[in-house]
């Protein structure tokens, strides 16, 4: 198994979404012994944002291709997702960007456009400040989980799972409880690649 690991936020230690990360792969490490990890700060060495000659240069310059082909490579993607103004960093959408390749990560078809990363599982380790899945003007607002299922979807993945700690600026105590609450969620079961092999061995 390979396990790509994507933190993206910009608050070094202190991050809650880091925290997260380095726990979701411990345990799917722990689970399986044999994995390897390449890892991937994006706030330490975040990709230029898409321009106009990378677009119409067909994605060939030499970040896009070993971001695609680094992420087509992985089993297993964990991805470090705080919300930032509704939304996620804005490095982590750069990086989102240099995947979205037609040919490599999705085709247009007769039928409409389909997903070529198929197999794969993606965790996302999500934190926010604030309370934004307890209410319908919360969920309006998220443009944060509600995205990252859409892309990773359009890029064929179906097996899409968040590990969130929400509420983590409502105080110390409230902090405490949801990264407890997120820990305590994490239960590495079969990836979508391991369940398929299963399934046909």
């Amino acid at each position: 198994m390979k396990l790509l690991h994507v933190d993206s936020a910009i608050t070094g230690a202190n991050s809650v979404s880091r925290q997260l990360t380095q726990a979701i792969v411990a345990e799917w490490k722990a689970a399986n012994p044999g994995a390897t990890v390449d890892y991937l700060d994006l706030a330490v060495n975040a990709p230029g944002h898409l321009d106009g000659q990378v677009l119409s240069g067909g994605f060939k310059d030499e970040v896009s291709e070993r971001l695609v082909s680094q992420f087509l490579a992985a089993n297993v993607i964990v991805v470090g997702a705080p919300l930032y103004n509704f939304s996620i960093p804005g490095q982590l959408k750069a990086w989102i960007d240099r995947l979205a390749q037609a040919g490599r990560t999705f085709r247009y078809t007769e039928k409409g456009p389909e997903g070529l990363a198929q197999g794969k599982t993606v965790i996302v380790a999500s934190s926010r400040g604030g309370f934004y899945s307890n209410s319908e003007m919360g969920r309006a607002l998220e443009h944060q989980e509600s995205y990252l299922q859409a892309v990773f979807g359009f890029f064929g993945i179906t097996d899409v799972r968040f590990v969130r700690a929400e509420g983590v600026n409502m105080g110390p105590e409230a902090k405490a409880k949801a990264i407890s609450d997120a820990q305590a969620s994490i239960k590495p079961t079969l990836a979508a690649n391991q369940a398929q092999a299963k399934q046909t061995a």
